[in-house]
C-alpha cells in the first residue's frame, strides 16, 4: 500500500460518500478501515465508500467485464457489503465522468446488483437504470415506539419496507433500525422508508438505511416508495402500459422516478464531485490498530 492514497468526497441529494478510486484493485479496504474512512469526525466521513475498480480486476465482477469496464464496490459506512446504492452510482458516474474515463451520455456500471445503465446529461442530471422491483408476498410490519405500521416489502436488488405514516416525525430519531415483523422476511436486515404525501405524484420520505442509520437520501429507497405508491394508487405499468413517475423528496433534495411498462425503474438526480485529496495510510493503519 503506498503511503497517500487518493480520494474524493461526493454526494447524490446529500447522500454522501467516500470515492476511492483504485483501478486494479490494489487497494485493501477491509470493513474497519471503510468504517475509519467514513467516520464523520475522526475519518473523512460519509453514509459508504465508493471503491472504483475496473470489472476485470475484481473477482466478484469479472463476470460483467464484458458489458462493463467498470465495477462500483459499494460498502455501507460501517464497513458491511451492500448490494447496490442508486444515489451511489449517481455519484460513480459523476466521478468517472469527473476523471475522464467517460463522457456525457450513456454507460454501463457493473454492481452487486448487476450491471446498471446510465445517462449522464448536459445539464448534469443523471439517469440510472435501477432494474425490475420485486414485490413479495406476505405481510410486514415495522414499529417506532408505541407506533406500527404495514409496509409493503419492495425488493430493488436490496430489500426495503414502506411504510405510509401520517407525519415523517413519527419515524422518530431512526437512529436505530426500526423493528419488524415477521423477522423471517429480512433474515439480512432491511432499508426501512417512511413515507407521506405531498400531493398528486409527489411524495416525501425518510429513511433508515440499513449499515448506515438515517441517510438524507436513498436512490433504491425512493425508488421502491414510488413503486409501493403505484400501487397504494392502484396503478400498474405493465397493466395498464403507460408509465407512472413520481416525485420523491428526500431530506437531501428530490429525485423522479419512473416506472416503464416493462418494469424497468429509471432514477434521476443530481450528482456532485465535492472535493478531493489523500489520506494518509499510515494513519489508516492506525485507526484500525
Amino acid at each position: 500500500m503506498s503511503t497517500r492514497i487518493a480520494f474524493l468526497k461526493g454526494h447524490g441529494t446529500e447522500n454522501d460518500f467516500v470515492i476511492v478510486p483504485d483501478p486494479e484493485n490494489a487497494i485493501d479496504l477491509p470493513p474497519a478501515a471503510v468504517a475509519a474512512l467514513c467516520d464523520r469526525r475522526a475519518g473523512i466521513g460519509g453514509d459508504g465508500l465508493l471503491h472504483v475498480v475496473r470489472s476485470a480486476a475484481h473477482p466478484e465482477a469479472k463476470g460483467m467485464a464484458a458489458e462493463a469496464e467498470w465495477f462500483m464496490d459499494y460498502r455501507n459506512g460501517d464497513g458491511s457489503v451492500a448490494e447496490m446504492c442508486g444515489n451511489g452510482v449517481r455519484v460513480f458516474a459523476r466521478y468517472l465522468q469527473h476523471a475522464g474515463h467517460v463522457e456525457e451520455g450513456d454507460l454501463a456500471v457493473a454492481t452487486r446488483g448487476g450491471v446498471k445503465s446510465v445517462h449522464i446529461a448536459k445539464d448534469g442530471a443523471v439517469t440510472v437504470g435501477m432494474g425490475r422491483a420485486v414485490l413479495p408476498e406476505g405481510e410486514v410490519t415495522v414499529s417506532v415506539g408505541e407506533r406500527s405500521w404495514p409496509a409493503r416489502n419492495v425488493n430493488m436488488g436490496n430489500p426495503h419496507a414502506v411504510a405510509f405514516v401520517a407525519d415523517l416525525a413519527h419515524a422518530g430519531d431512526l437512529l436505530n433500525p426500526p423493528p419488524f415483523q415477521p423477522a423471517a422476511a429480512y433474515p439480512d436486515g432491511v432499508n426501512v422508508e417512511f413515507v407521506v404525501d405531498r400531493g398528486p405524484g409527489h411524495v416525501a420520505m425518510r429513511v433508515h438505511e440499513r449499515g448506515s442509520g438515517e441517510t438524507r437520501s436513498c436512490g433504491t429507497g425512493a425508488c421502491a416508495v414510488a413503486v409501493a405508491t403505484a400501487r397504494r394508487d392502484g396503478a400498474d405499468p405493465a397493466a395498464t402500459g403507460t408509465p407512472a413517475t413520481y416525485t420523491v423528496d428526500v431530506p437531501g433534495g428530490t429525485l423522479v422516478i419512473t416506472e416503464r411498462p416493462d418494469g424497468e425503474i429509471e432514477m434521476t438526480g443530481p450528482a456532485v464531485i465535492v472535493a478531493e485529496g489523500e489520506f494518509d495510510a499510515q494513519w489508516l493503519e492506525g485507526a484500525l490498530a
